[in-house]
């Protein structure tokens, strides 16, 4: 995951091995168009790319999901059916939606670390870099034009400033329905060999001066400054591929204690409690489709990570993972014990232990926090009054009057996708849960007492809640903003649960927590520059943290077991054979079925005549990811990424080379939908479409051997083009002889 503004230095000539035709200035540039422009952070959790140069944007089903579901109602149910706008002025504005344009990066490292030495106090480093960290990126701001912040890299060794556009008037234009765009559901997410065509699109505008604004039907379309030219040729393993996009959060110099937290706590935590909340949301989304729609966007949204939490534990184990991270702390360590070292690097790994030690013993009510209390729908808008009791308990009647304004604006939106009875049930289970699982002395006593009052029974404890509490109610949270008071909003029991659960979070174990984590920090920034001090010939790359990187790779099938081998792409045959009217997760539209029938592909269909509609990659991805494009050499799109593979869960943690691998929806599936099944032809005339394969690591060596004009150069390069011309055809095995003069070039493929 690599940063753009390094390729030149780091990557470019490994890059053109493989297949690259770009300069790095193609890549990155700030002074010039280049791939950069074409790609944006969508929505602050997803990618997307600028497709035209009408500012038309793709990225993932999945990703424009909560905008799909916001303006899906059961008379126009979207989700269900898709929509398409044919005309700009039928596309659809999206509240809260905004996209970030990337105008530069700067490596920042000197001015935050200016001056602070190996004697500077960890709390006066922690004090400068924060105030360095918050000038610097407050300076490029440029008084609110960009949005613009300061991260650290290496674990708070480097620091590099990130500068962007932010465009708030993003409207949906296209969206295929639920049965095409989420096709397998939850069965198969995570999983190859995958038929999905997640995909989604929107359209970004502008004021007339060419300025983000917000929506009005005065703005226009956005002239992105490059977008990405879609290539639809077959496509061959080895083929260079890159994916360019906001990778989200990786944790890969973690050590083995953190691992250890990772699958014992963490996740086997988050599989429990999400599993039992995705079932009671299962129960009432079957009964209605108004709560299937209310709950669709929430039940993806959790089921996501539920299942990532399993995978990722089955691969820690299956990898050894932890055991090799052992091995490389014991060769850590024996390199920390040089007496020139020791002093800084010796006890590394000791402060690291102790750290993780104290984490552990209250890091569950930190998950449980999360999951159970303000997993909880009730119990999450009642937090949300937090603001608004805090002005009432200082009698700053302005603030009072701005925090109840707020929550007045948030009120249709919750209420639309709430329902109360569903509610009910997650609340007892997750009360149940925190009441259990968390230890006596870590709960408030006034939790403890509601409970005690109830004797356990958590059904009788949510009766109480969910008859008294306003929160669930939107008529009864209306009357109470209209003239809110303390004593009325400490009364509430939703608000009285949350207010305990956090006021005690915050009093007793956040304290200890941040303690530990200051620690941890301190030894893991230590121990990461011992790392890259141990290894000067390794070229590490950071982890991720939702900044725009590039990973490069090719297309690649693999081996998940013994015996098993799975091909790099899949097709409509595959997708047909999945089909199952009586499951939604495998409903196939009749329309899209009538295509398959007529084997109606259009220009889209391989050189086989099969509708590719999957592929896979060997780049690495991660959350936040997902949308982005997979582009050739050339600088054309390929694909859409959208998913990693089950064998590979353990991604976030440690890179797996054998089973590591990016699902990717093929450019020909999206355009055949598009045009095909869609018919909206309005937006593919917006599209620039080539059709020329891929360049792949043969390419670039018989570009580097044709320079000149030997005989030698002058009969590979004829016999690569049959050569390439035979494969894109689907031959198995072929032979090619060409001769000139006493020079002869024979080559024979086999299956």
């Amino acid at each position: 995951m690599w940063l753009p503004m390094l390729i030149k230095r780091l990557n470019h000539t490994d890059m053109q091995k493989q297949g690259l035709k770009l300069t790095a200035e193609e890549i990155y540039s700030v002074n010039n168009s280049s791939l950069k422009d074409a790609i944006v952070q969508f929505g602050g959790f997803c990618t997307g790319e600028f497709i035209s140069p009408e500012g038309l944007l793709l990225t993932n089903h999945h990703c424009g999901y909560g905008a799909i579901q916001a303006n899906s109602t059961p008379q126009n149910d979207y989700l269900t059916n898709g929509f398409w706008a044919t005309s700009k002025d039928q596309e659809l504005p999206n509240e809260g939606l905004f996209v970030d344009i990337l105008v530069r990066m700067d490596d920042v490292t000197g001015k935050v670390l200016e001056g602070i030495t190996a004697s500077t106090s960890e709390t006066e480093r922690a004090k400068l870099v924060a105030e360095r960290m918050a000038a610097i990126s407050k300076e490029a701001g440029n008084n609110g034009q960009y949005v613009s912040y300061v991260r650290d890299f290496y674990n708070g060794n480097e620091f590099y400033l990130f500068i962007y556009e932010r465009f708030t008037d993003v409207r949906l234009v296209g969206t295929p329905p639920s049965s095409v765009g989420k096709y397998g559901g939850d069965t198969d997410n995570w999983m190859w060999p995958r038929h999905t065509g997640d995909f989604s699109m929107f359209r970004v505008y502008m004021a007339a001066d060419g300025k983000p604004a917000a929506y009005s039907k005065s703005n226009v379309p956005y002239k992105p400054k490059h977008h990405l030219p879609i290539n639809i040729a077959d496509k061959t393993p080895g083929d260079f591929s890159m994916v360019f996009g906001f990778p989200g959060r990786t944790k890969r110099f973690m050590t083995s204690h953190g691992l250890k937290l990772e699958v014992n706590q963490l996740n086997k935590s988050r599989i429990k409690l999400r599993e039992r909340k995705l079932a009671l949301w299962k129960e009432d989304m079957d009964k209605a489709d108004a709560t299937r729609i209310q709950y669709a966007s929430k039940y993806a949204s959790t089921a996501n990570y539920y299942k990532y939490s399993i995978g990722q534990n089955e691969g820690i184990t299956r990898m050894h993972t932890i055991e090799g991270k052992l091995v490389d702390e014991d060769k850590f360590q024996a390199w920390a014990n040089d007496a020139q070292r020791k002093a800084t690097y010796g006890n590394v790994l000791n402060e690291i232990a102790a750290a993780y030690n104290t984490i552990e013993k209250y890091n569950l009510h930190n998950i449980y926090l999360n999951e159970t209390v303000l997993g909880t729908e009730s119990l999450m808008m009642a937090y949300r009054f937090s603001a608004l009791n805090n002005a009432l308990k200082s009698g700053d009647a302005a603030a009072a009057q701005r925090a109840a304004q707020d929550l007045q604006g948030r009120l249709d939106g919750f209420f639309k996708d709430y329902n109360a009875a569903t509610d009910k049930k997650v609340f007892a289970a997750m009360m149940k849960f925190y009441s259990e699982d968390i230890a006596k002395d870590q709960q408030p006593a006034a939790f403890k007492a509601m409970v005690a009052k109830y004797k356990g029974d958590f059904n009788k404890l949510a009766d109480h809640v969910y008859s008294n509490s306003f929160v669930v109610n939107k008529q009864k949270t209306e009357a109470f903003l209209k003239n809110p008071t303390q004593k009325k909003l400490e009364a509430d029991p939703a608000f009285a649960i949350v207010n305990s659960i956090l006021e005690n979070y915050l009093t007793t174990i956040k304290p200890k927590l941040d303690e530990a984590n200051a620690k941890l920090a301190t030894a893991n920034r230590l121990y990461v520059a011992g790392v890259r001090l141990m290894n000067p010939d390794k070229v590490f790359y950071p982890d991720a943290n939702s900044t725009l990187r590039l990973s490069y790779g090719s297309v690649k099938d693999y081996s998940p077991q013994d015996g098993v081998v799975y091909n790099y792409y899949t097709t409509m045959d595959g997708l047909m054979a999945k089909e199952d009217p009586n499951n939604e997760e495998f409903e196939v539209p009749a329309k899209l079925k009538e295509l398959y029938n007529k084997k109606d592909y259009g220009r889209y269909a391989n050189s086989k005549g099969e509708m590719v509609v999957n592929f896979i990659t060997d780049n690495d991805i991660t959350g936040g990811n997902s949308g982005s494009p997979v582009i050739n050499g050339r600088g054309e799109l390929t694909g859409l990424a959208f998913d990693g593979n089950w064998e590979a869960m353990t991604g976030d943690l440690v890179y797996d080379a054998d089973y590591k691998r990016c699902i990717n929806m093929d450019s020909r599936y999206l355009l055949f939908i598009i045009e095909k099944y869609a018919g909206a032809n309005n937006l593919i005339s917006e599209m620039t479409i080539v059709d020329k394969p891929s360049p792949g690591p043969a390419d670039a060596a018989s570009a580097s051997v044709s320079k000149g004009n030997t005989p030698q150069a002058e009969l590979l390069d004829a016999v690569m083009t049959e050569a390439k011309q035979n494969l894109n055809n689907g031959k198995d095995e072929f032979k090619i002889e060409k001769k000139k003069g006493d020079v002869k070039v024979k080559l024979q493929i086999k299956d």
